[in-house]
């Protein structure tokens, strides 16, 4: 076995694999602002257990969050964002206690929920113009972001609905989801080496799939804003359905 792929523990098409996965994640999520780990963690379910593919996701996702920080700190809304992250943050350990506890086809269901429900939350009618959101709202979106963040590295359904169905523009939404996002998988990989359950080899293998997830988060960075604001919303409705519907027929199969 090649000495790289007997680090990680994947041979070499399997670990060739997995970084296109990634490439077309980290893609998406330059497009969109989202989508990495929604669509991600259960491909990479498919190769390492769920656990560990909710671990790697949370590295990934805190490698790739401080490329292009100052500008996503400059544009997002931190009225939301910053109490959104900061209840995020703080909720993130009770998910990653929770998928400690459950068995891997509990957790691959659970996951596909999670991945349907993010789909349908999203065709919900849009917020008037003018609207704020509530202190409810935000604490609710924070909490369940933070236990989806522990339990599934999916910090996305609640946020992504949370400013789709909002009257901000495309360039402040995308801006404040990467943030939360970033905060998250701070949260997310200090409760993973709390518990017990971030290897040195998933560390490992996180390093080696940067490369192929910033060069695709590079490629849909230069693609975000050349498309009119409604098309990018659908866009974002179309990742979140595809990934819903992959997700099922995972699971039925």
């Amino acid at each position: 076995m090649d000495p790289i792929a007997s680090l990680v523990g994947l041979a070499p098409l399997t670990l060739a694999g997995a970084a296109a996965m990634t490439f077309g994640a980290a893609y998406v999520r330059g497009l969109t602002g989202f989508g990495m780990a929604i669509i991600l963690v259960p491909l990479l379910g498919l190769i390492v257990t769920p656990g560990e593919a909710v671990v790697l996701g949370i590295l990934l996702q805190l490698l790739i969050g401080p490329v292009g920080l100052k500008v996503i700190l400059a544009d997002a809304d931190r009225a939301t964002a910053m109490p959104i992250a900061l209840i995020a943050m703080a909720t993130t350990p009770l998910g990653m206690v929770a998928l400690k506890a459950t068995t891997p086809d509990v957790a691959r269901l659970l996951i596909t929920l999670v991945a349907v429900g993010a789909f349908v939350a999203v065709l919900l009618p849009k917020q008037p113009e003018g609207h704020r959101p509530g202190r409810l709202a935000v604490g609710a979106t924070g909490a369940v972001s933070g236990i989806l963040t522990g339990f599934a590295a999916m910090p996305g359904p609640p946020v992504v609905p949370f400013y789709l169905r909002s009257a901000l523009a495309p360039t402040t939404a995308r801006a404040s989801m990467m943030l939360i996002f970033f905060a998250t998988a701070i949260a997310g990989t200090l409760a993973a080496l709390w518990v017990g359950i971030a290897s040195g080899r998933l560390i490992i293998l996180s390093l080696l799939l940067f490369a192929p997830m910033w060069l695709g988060n590079w490629i849909g960075g230069r693609h975000f804003g050349r498309v009119a604001p409604h098309v990018w919303q659908t866009m974002v409705a179309v990742v979140l359905g595809v990934a819903a519907v992959a997700a099922v027929v995972r699971i039925l199969n």
